[in-house]
């Protein structure tokens, strides 16, 4: 299975993360506009990357005759549910500019929540999940 275009979903959300910690660092505040509009840009590509998941990585997975590979397929499915819960609240918390400047220690502890775990989760998915399934 060609997982290319997961993967390289994978490094722009990273890229978008990482863009966030930037402007973040930099001053919630003062780049309100272009972090609300960054979360904004970046849940697109989420809701696309979870979306060809969800109608294709995951199917395929549960049809594999390897049921340990099958089982983690499940297990990284099911659990992606609660990570996805918890990005779509903060992306609708933190999409509005307003918000930002009016709390900004509440966005960063949000950020720092939430994006560590759409992070790490990333990086599992890079290392453990999809070398099994390129080698399908």
């Amino acid at each position: 299975m060609n997982i290319d275009k997961f993967k390289q979903q994978h490094l722009d959300i990273l890229e978008g993360i990482a863009a966030l910690r930037r402007l973040s660092h930099a001053g919630v505040a003062r780049n309100a506009a272009a972090i609300a509009r960054r979360i904004v840009a970046m849940s697109s590509t989420i809701k696309l990357h979870l979306a060809i998941e969800d109608r294709m990585l995951y199917p395929v997975l549960a049809r594999n005759p390897d049921t340990a590979l099958a089982d983690k397929g499940r297990s990284f499915q099911d659990e992606m549910g609660y990570i996805a819960q918890a990005y779509a609240a903060f992306a609708h918390r933190w999409s509005n500019a307003q918000a930002l400047a009016q709390d900004e220690a509440g966005f960063k502890a949000d950020a720092n929540i939430v994006l560590r775990r759409v992070r790490e989760r990333m990086l599992r998915e890079d290392s453990d999940l999809y070398p099994q399934v390129e080698a399908l």
